[in-house]
């Protein structure tokens, strides 16, 4: 018996150094770990001894006898990885953090209670040599980030990562400070004030805009709108989505776009012992859906989505289309292009039943949302591969276009991250400008200020990406510290907690913050789901502050 990865790799690779003959790769020290779709074990050389099962915060390591019918494939995958990947196997070897004199004591801020957060926080709690506190911030009321507000309700293994999380925010060493937002209630000096590092890895929460005529239209939202309001994020659970529509059209076909697909299309009563939001999970019971287009610009090859969300489509009970596409290989093509091609040669191939559909169309390039209040429609250009680069799948316009009727548009076309006061910021890759983590100002370091996650790289890889995002990071903060380039006069964590209670008494502490996750976790229990999220702050504060309001149903 060896072990498989599977569908759910959230590529943080806990699980490469406890593997003791390393035939787990990419490893982080691999050029192609940062591009990879998920890690994979070479079956001829794993020795069966399970501890990537137990390392893995996901749950996605499985013994090859019991995969079930819908992983199967995976044990495929992981061994046609190194047929095309030859490497030598050798126990992962991390580089060390940077030693410090002992007796002194860090206090870090950390602003943003996202993966990239708890990765950066666990980094310093584990690798410290001197003794740490941390103040973890972040404008809601809840943790966990996009992890709880964007992972599809579906995949919740992947949301078993918060299970590392939780630990985290137990330590003794962590001061939480939820509903709290640096800029509003406390400003970039003051937690230089009181810290003698600040990491700020608050993320890209706000969706790209497409830029064509019809985009305010009533009816249109944003990838990060919609996933926010099927997942009862604060910001968009008030969304009024009108889902009588009879099509949908998602414009981008990365993961978040195949996602969104397979929410609209699956039988909602799949989604009832998940965490999805009350509201939503009503409305998807009384849709009218019957057909969801994801629109892609090139051509198959240069698919955003990654192959295991494709492969996941392949378990609903609907029908796929594949239009417009070219799914010839390339004359030298990567593993993962052979890996995705295959698949939708397959799916393609795959008998109809007229069931609902999902339309994988490309090279269609959106060009208008039509409709006078409400979209009514999505103009879109057809293009066409060019002949003299047809191995590169170069799309270029075609004399044609298109209108497809549809209710509802949501456009998936990535995410960017917003400036805050009193920090550097790149407007051009929507980031904060940083090297190795150091936030620069006109390219030079400033002391004692810190980026990681999104924030830091912008909106690419995937929640275990963060692991060595913030491990790097956090060498930056010991090497500074060892350097004596931090301010060691910063105020003490009695007088920032202070400061914190009397400037924003509505702050949610670790009480504060428990009560609230005791209560939805209880709802859950009680419903047979893992969790029934509140989804108004007001509800929130009222249940953390212990305030007894009528049951709102969110």
């Amino acid at each position: 018996m060896t072990y498989v990865i599977t569908q759910n790799c959230c590529n943080d690779a806990s699980c490469v150094p406890v593997c003791p003959v390393g035939c787990i790769h990419p490893t982080p020290d691999e050029p192609d770990y940062k591009s990879a779709e998920m890690l994979y074990i070479d079956p001829k050389s794993c020795i069966d001894c399970g501890a990537c099962v137990d390392a893995c915060p996901v749950g996605a390591v499985k013994a090859a006898d019991e995969l079930t019918p819908n992983l199967r494939q995976y044990a495929e995958i992981n061994a046609a990885y190194f047929l095309a990947n030859p490497v030598a196997h050798h126990p992962a070897d991390l580089p060390p953090l940077p030693d410090v004199p002992s007796g002194r004591l860090l206090r870090v801020a950390i602003v943003g209670a996202g993966p990239a957060g708890f990765y950066a926080a666990d980094e310093l709690l584990k690798n410290s040599p001197v003794p740490v506190e941390i103040s973890l911030i972040d404008r809601l009321p809840t943790p966990f980030g996009l992890v709880r507000a964007g992972v599809a309700p579906d995949h919740q293994p992947t949301k078993e990562v918060t299970s590392l999380f939780r630990w985290v925010l137990a330590d003794p060493r962590v001061s939480i400070y939820f509903n709290t937002a640096v800029g509003d209630h406390v400003s970039h000096d003051e937690l230089l004030q009181h810290h003698h590092a600040v990491i700020y890895t608050y993320g890209a929460a706000t969706g790209k805009k497409l830029g064509i005529p019809g985009e305010h239209l009533r009816g249109s939202f944003s990838a990060t709108e919609f996933v926010g309001w099927y997942n009862g994020h604060p910001d968009h659970a008030q969304h009024q989505v009108n889902l009588s529509t009879a099509r949908v059209v998602v414009i981008g076909n990365g993961n978040v776009a195949l996602d969104i697909a397979r929410l609209l299309l699956r039988d909602p009563e799949e989604l009832a012992a998940t965490d999805i939001a009350d509201h939503a999970l009503e409305a998807l019971r009384a849709s009218k859906v019957q057909e969801v287009v994801v629109l892609g610009r090139r051509d198959a090859l240069h698919s955003a989505f990654t192959t295991p969300e494709l492969l996941a489509l392949e378990a609903l009970d609907i029908d796929i289309h594949i239009e417009r596409a070219t799914l010839d290989e390339p004359s030298t093509p990567s593993f993962t292009q052979r890996l995705k091609i295959d698949a939708l040669r397959r799916i393609a191939a795959a008998p109809k039943a007229g069931r609902r559909r999902l339309v994988l169309r490309y090279l269609s390039a959106p060009i208008e949302v039509l409709g006078d209040t409400d979209v009514s429609a999505v103009r879109i250009m057809a293009r066409q591969p060019s002949a003299a680069n047809a191995n590169q799948q170069v799309a270029t316009p075609a004399e044609d276009d298109i209108s497809l009727e549809a209710g509802l548009v949501l456009s998936s076309v990535g995410y960017q991250g917003e400036p805050l006061d009193g920090l550097p910021f790149d407007q051009s890759t929507r980031t904060i400008p940083n090297l190795e983590g150091r936030v620069l100002h006109d390219g030079e370091p400033l002391a004692g200020v810190y980026a990681g996650g999104w924030i830091r790289r912008g909106a690419n890889g995937v929640i275990g990406t963060n692991r060595f995002d913030a491990r790097e990071t956090v060498s930056s903060v010991l090497a500074d510290l060892n350097a004596g380039i931090l301010d060691e006069s910063a105020g003490s964590g009695t007088d920032f907690d202070t400061l914190m209670c009397r400037r924003r008494p509505a702050t949610f502490d670790r009480r504060r913050w428990q009560t609230l996750d005791d209560h939805e976790r209880q709802r859950g229990r009680e419903s047979g789901r893992p969790s029934i999220k509140v989804t108004t702050t007001e509800e929130m504060v009222a249940l953390a502050l212990g305030a007894h309001t009528p049951h709102s149903g969110t």
